[in-house]
């Protein structure tokens, strides 16, 4: 059987191959066809040559919808014909991480579609301890599950309380999905980019409590004045953008956590005796938990999150190589992208 898929050779280059899918599996593995492509930060980081911890060539796509094709032996959990999302973190399971519970933040962490070829192809091999099924859910939204997780794991490891008022700087789709966990917890969610659609869909949507958006001249000043003299209680940035990240210091209250969910290549520099005097919480967030991606699939089904509204674009397969460009553009208004095959 023949398996096509798309290769990232160099920045902005891709290369449409093929080949025949080797059926036989191992007893951990599991062989899927890929339904659903969602297309996040990571692709288009990649494609544009500033992804970190990135080689070429490469199979891109880790936000993956598919059904089950082939098992070694079906189990309860698991059958031919399953719709399932895929958790794309393979972790060595042996490591001090993983045993203490941390198998996102493995020793030996590979990614799929970034370490390790990924989801840009007709079928997969996949650990099938991966694989998180639905009966009800479409392949649109198994797709949308890892990226959601992000922002799931972000503010589960913030411990933000309902009396909180939180800040997250950045409305991609991880900032956008910091949103969505957040009010789910019942807190203040003020929102702050520069992109009025994303800020809009934030606040019409996700039902974000406050949105700014943002100039380079934007202040802690004037942050206080939108909150009535004070500082959020927790900062998420999610912009993978070093001045922004550095910045955020500023904008936290006395006693505050700062979450940073996006990553950049380089170092973060940031004023210490600040840091002491406000007794500063500052935390990263990595991945997310196999749980995390069971609980966002039981939300969906129970409808308590409708991701419909965050699919704004997509294209087939074959497509994608002659697209990815235009989605990258802001007029675009790309909140996220999906690709079918």
């Amino acid at each position: 059987m023949k398996n096509k898929y798309l290769v990232l050779n160099q920045p902005g280059k891709f290369k449409r191959k093929e080949n025949t899918i080797d059926f036989k599996l191992s007893k951990e593995e599991a062989l899927v066809k890929i339904k659903k492509i969602g297309v996040c930060g990571t692709d288009y980081h990649a494609f544009k040559g500033n992804q970190p911890f990135f080689t070429y060539p490469r199979v891109l796509g880790h936000e993956l919808g598919a059904e089950v094709i082939k098992l070694q032996s079906e189990s309860d959990d698991l059958a031919i014909g399953n719709r399932v999302a895929i958790e794309p973190y393979l972790n060595c399971g042996r490591c001090q991480t993983c045993l203490n519970g941390k198998s996102n933040c493995c020793q030996q962490l590979k990614v799929l579609g970034v370490h390790v070829d990924g989801g840009m192809s007709t079928y997969l091999k996949v650990p099938v301890n991966k694989l998180h099924c639905s009966s009800l859910l479409s392949y649109d939204h198994l797709a949308t599950i890892e990226f959601l997780g992000i922002g799931a794991h972000a503010v589960e490891r913030s411990n933000i309380k309902k009396s909180d008022t939180v800040l997250v700087i950045g409305a991609g789709p991880i900032g956008l999905s910091v949103v969505q966990f957040a009010k789910l917890k019942g807190v203040k969610v003020v929102v702050l980019d520069f992109n009025i659609n994303r800020l809009n869909f934030a606040k019409s949507q996700l039902k974000a409590d406050k949105i700014i958006c943002s100039d380079k001249d934007f202040s802690p000043e004037k942050l206080r004045e939108i909150l009535n003299g004070n500082l959020p209680d927790a900062v998420f940035d999610a912009t993978g953008n070093k001045a922004s990240m550095e910045e955020s210091f500023n904008f936290l209250c006395s006693g505050g956590k700062l979450i940073f969910v996006g990553l950049f290549i380089g170092d973060i520099q940031f004023n210490d005796p600040l840091f002491h005097k406000n007794e500063i919480t500052l935390m990263a967030t990595r991945n997310a938990l196999p749980n995390e991606f069971k609980k966002i699939i039981k939300l969906m089904e129970e409808k308590k999150i409708d991701i419909n509204q965050w699919i704004t674009h997509s294209c087939n397969f074959d497509e994608f190589p002659n697209t990815i460009g235009n989605w990258l553009d802001p007029e675009q208004m790309v909140i996220k992208g999906m690709i079918s095959l």
